[in-house]
């Protein structure tokens, strides 16, 4: 008999770490020990189950034309994509076998949060999503010096408009702030004397790319946190994340998004950061005891919730219906990939946990299950569904209300997997 707290930490670790199980795969995980499970979910190798995934075309468009009829089509193309590009990544976490590096770059997503709202080209939005997947378990201080010189993230925050005789501090501020060091880690004199260092970056929207430009960068020395030098977007960016406030900052990101939004990390946790190593840091969060530990529960978010609802049914994001619609689908929930509301990110937590949600969940879930495969219940004597579901979906236990309202639609099984993928305790990783 497997224990209650493998189980519960199988399912931590499947949902936190990956996007939820694909049918067999829990029980399986558990068959073969925590130990094992750990290895699996945090692989990285080659993905058979991207294989027959097929990326579309993000070109680059070129300047619009003055045209009324070809300008509507060329902005009506360039929203297509815009839709396109959050399907298209939904894709890939589903299909994947092994969903760690989506799963990391998800997080760095929210972590330098762009919308494709202002920066409107699908281009630049794919080149910045690979290089967080580059980097998604690389070394931070390659990371940040990657995202600082990115298009979509200085589009987002007005870095082509800061130049040596007109500084924007934007980019500046929000580097500090959201990250790298944290609100109380500067000042804002800080903050302007950022934006010098960071003067000097063009970028061609439709491309995806960005230029330094020498005349536009203010090259004379500044003060930045004490320090005083020369400094440009890739030292400026060195200097910032070589200090020990970074570490504590990112140390504790990690652990607010995969362990506890309420709990604050150990402190030895930073010091596991000093290097920066991304892997070395989330491979200490997983092997944390605070992955047995019942109090540490998350919510999981709407793209989180769908993604791995699709891969419990094995359904393509694409295939389910039109890209627009699913768009508004995941949108009135209040998250869509690509499009977060602000720098800041989207919500967290219990912050999912609407009654306004509602109504748009039990929507989308219906359309899932009509489209889903629902052998993992349908294979199973009617006595042993409400188990099975559990399994199948990588829940570690039911509570007994659940259960209850579970058996009594063992005849339905399209109703009992409704019910179940709208439970609480698959809402939440408890």
């Amino acid at each position: 008999m497997t224990a209650a707290s493998d189980r519960l930490e199988l399912s931590r670790l499947i949902h936190r770490f990956g996007f939820g199980p694909k049918p067999g795969e829990y029980a399986q995980l558990l068959a073969g020990g925590i130990a094992q499970a750990r290895t699996k979910v945090l692989a990285r190798r080659a993905d058979p189950g991207l294989n027959a995934l097929v990326t579309p075309p993000f070109p680059d468009m070129g300047q619009a034309p003055t045209d009324p009829t070809a300008s509507n089509a060329y902005w009506t193309q360039v929203y297509d994509q815009s839709q396109t590009i959050g399907v298209w990544w939904m894709d890939r976490m589903v299909l994947a076998d092994y969903p760690f590096i989506e799963r990391m770059t998800w997080f760095w997503h929210g972590h330098w949060a762009t919308s494709v709202s202002k920066v409107q080209f699908a281009r630049a939005m794919k080149i910045q999503n690979d290089t967080l997947r580059t980097h998604a378990l690389g070394n931070f201080k390659d990371m940040s010096r990657a995202m600082v010189q990115d298009c979509a993230l200085i589009y987002w925050l007005d870095g082509q408009q800061n130049v040596a005789y007109s500084p924007n501090e934007n980019l500046g501020r929000e580097f500090m702030e959201l990250f790298t060091l944290g609100v109380g880690n500067y000042t804002q004199n800080d903050v302007h004397q950022a934006a010098l260092g960071f003067t000097g970056y063009n970028v061609n929207l439709t491309a995806g790319t960005s230029s330094f430009e020498g005349k536009q960068h203010d090259n004379k020395p500044v003060s930045v946190l004490g320090k005083r030098r020369v400094f440009d977007a890739v030292t400026l960016s060195d200097f910032i994340v070589s200090r020990p406030e970074n570490a504590k900052f990112i140390a504790r990101r990690l652990w607010f998004r995969f362990i506890s939004s309420t709990v604050e990390p150990p402190a030895s946790l930073a010091k596991v950061f000093e290097s920066r190593d991304i892997a070395l840091l989330v491979n200490t969060i997983v092997h944390s005891s605070a992955m047995r530990l019942p109090q540490y529960s998350l919510a999981k978010s709407p793209v989180e919730w769908f993604v791995a609802v699709c891969r419990a049914l094995r359904v393509t994001p694409s295939k389910l219906m039109a890209t627009g619609d699913l768009d508004w689908q995941l949108s009135s929930m209040g998250q869509f990939p690509f499009n977060p509301p602000s720098v800041g990110g989207w919500p967290y937590d219990q912050a999912w946990l609407t009654a306004a949600a509602v109504p748009y969940r039990m929507n989308l879930a219906t359309s899932l299950v009509k489209a889903g495969h629902l052998e993992p219940l349908t294979s199973v004597p009617k006595s042993r569904m409400v188990e099975a579901a559990a399994d199948w979906l990588g829940v570690a236990k039911w509570s007994t209300r659940t259960a209850r309202a579970l058996s009594e639609a063992v005849t339905d099984p399209a109703r009992l997997a409704l019910l179940a993928i709208n439970a609480p305790e698959y809402l939440v990783t408890a």
